[in-house]
Order: structure tokens, then C-alpha cells, then sequence
């Protein structure tokens, strides 16, 4: 073999390697980062228009995982920008936020970013949301605010309620988005609102369940978890769902000494909790 086709081979074996190992640590870049998603809304300062997507095409009460883009007036995509959001509920003579993440770089993506935004009420003509999103890209920084919509979810699934301890609290369900006949994993985020503007995670309670169908004699199911906090901060448990309808999910909530802060025990004389989610399918 000659020298120059040794060469060749090896440097050959060296680029496929590097291939390998760099998708091995990244991970593959999505062609279509928008895939399943749909657009929600633009809003745009006179720099940049930012395109918002959920996999519904709304924002609604309760947990929205939320995906933009930043694109420049010629279209063309940012994908260097560190950015925040802050939601804020223009109220008759007051103001006050919701619970939400911090935003980071979609998995595998080059110009999408993620994170999610929990609203506990819907907007209306006089009483609306805006969304404040502060922007960095190469050292200079950004912000642009607008007025979004956010519309009641079909089915309950935020409770704002306040505890026996006098605080006030926000639950919300994140699974199961798509519920089927099984044992469903089921997830929840649990904040506390502290001020009108500051909703921290609450740490270590228990979210106890018992779903139960009420048009069905409203008998429950087997083989459920209660819902305990992971290493996400979000609340996780399994969700048996034996058929098809309408399911109330009941609930309580237990602090981290054991004590019921809010809901009650589903009895022969009590229906229902005074906390629940609903699920139809």
C-alpha cells in the first residue's frame, strides 16, 4: 500500500471517530426542531420577532411547556442568545406573576429554546397576561413585552388554593398529557406563592391521589402511587386508569411532617376532594 493511501485511510478512521464521539457527547441535531409543535403567538421589538410554540397551539391555565425562536428582520434564525421570561397578569389595580422556569437551549437544537410557564387563571379583555422575555446575543442585551393569550384548559388541571398553614399554593399536572388504559406515570409541580411576584418550589411534601369516576358509581383503581418529589423538583407518582371517561383525580396534600394542608378523604359520604384534577378520554 502506498504512503499516500495509508494516509488517507487513517485520516479516514480519525474524522469517522471524531464523528462518533462528538454525536455521542451532543447528541444528533434535529432537522425540524419544531416538529409536533404549533405557533402560539409572535411578539417582535425593532430588532428581533420572537416565535412562540406549544404541541396545542395555546397557552392555557395550568402547566404549558413553552418553545420560541428569535429571529432577525430578515428572518434569520439567532441560535447564541441566553435569555429569561417573566409572565405578569395585569389585574384591575394590581399585578402579580405565576410560576415558571428558568429557559435553556432546546435538547439536540440549535435555535430553539424551552421551558415552562404555569398559569393558574385565563385572560380576558380587561384582565390579561403579558409576557416579558430579556435577551442577550453577542454582549448586547435585548427585552421586548407584549400582551398574550391565555385561555381556560378544557379540564381542571391547576388548583390555587390556600392552606391550613395560611399559605397559598399552586398545583398543576404535567402527566399524564396523554392518558391511556394502564398504570400512567404521573407527574405535579407544587409552589408556594410567597409574594404576588415570587412562587418558590415547595420541597419534600406528599400529594396523596385517588381518582375516581363519579358518573361510574365513582369507584376507583388499583394499583396507584402517591406522588412524592424526584430529583427534577417536580412531584411523581403512577396514575391507574382502569377504562375510558371521565376521571377526578382527588387530592390531598400533606406537608413534610405528615400533616393534611389541603383536601380530604373520598368516602361514602364525601365525594369528592375540595382539590382535584380532571382527565377525559
Amino acid at each position: 500500500m502506498k504512503i499516500t493511501e495509508i494516509l488517507r485511510y487513517t485520516l479516514a478512521i480519525f474524522a469517522t471517530c471524531f464523528f462518533i464521539s462528538c454525536s455521542k457527547k451532543d447528541g444528533p441535531i434535529i432537522n425540524d426542531e419544531l416538529k409536533g409543535l404549533q405557533l402560539v403567538t409572535t411578539i417582535s421589538n425593532a430588532t428581533h420577532k420572537i416565535e412562540f410554540y406549544t404541541v396545542n397551539g395555546r397557552f392555557q391555565t395550568g402547566y404549558n411547556k413553552v418553545y420560541f425562536q428569535i429571529r432577525n428582520m430578515n428572518g434569520t434564525l439567532m441560535d447564541n442568545a441566553t435569555a429569561s421570561w417573566i409572565p405578569e397578569m395585569n389585574m384591575t389595580g394590581m399585578k402579580h406573576s405565576c410560576p415558571y422556569s428558568s429557559v435553556s437551549k432546546k435538547e439536540n437544537s440549535k435555535s430553539t429554546y424551552t421551558g415552562f410557564i404555569v398559569f393558574q387563571m385565563a385572560g380576558n379583555d380587561s384582565e390579561y397576561w403579558d409576557l416579558i422575555l430579556n435577551y442577550s446575543i453577542n454582549g448586547t442585551n435585548y427585552s421586548v413585552k407584549n400582551k398574550i393569550p391565555v385561555s381556560s384548559a378544557p379540564r381542571r388541571v391547576v388548583e390555587s388554593f390556600q392552606g391550613s398553614d395560611g399559605k397559598s399554593y399552586i398545583l398543576a399536572m404535567v402527566e399524564p398529557s396523554n392518558p391511556r388504559v394502564a398504570t400512567n406515570d404521573m407527574t405535579a409541580v407544587l409552589y408556594r406563592m410567597e409574594t404576588m411576584m415570587s412562587f418558590p418550589v415547595v420541597e419534600n411534601y406528599k400529594i396523596k391521589i385517588d381518582p375516581r369516576m363519579p358518573g361510574m358509581g365513582n369507584h376507583s383503581s388499583p394499583n396507584n402511587t402517591d406522588l412524592i418529589q424526584g430529583g427534577d423538583k417536580m412531584y411523581q407518582g403512577k396514575l391507574s386508569l382502569t377504562m375510558t371517561g371521565y376521571w377526578k383525580i382527588n387530592l390531598m396534600l400533606q406537608n413534610d411532617a405528615g400533616a393534611v394542608i389541603k383536601g380530604e378523604a373520598v368516602t361514602d359520604t364525601n365525594k369528592s376532594s375540595s382539590i382535584y384534577f380532571e382527565l377525559e378520554f
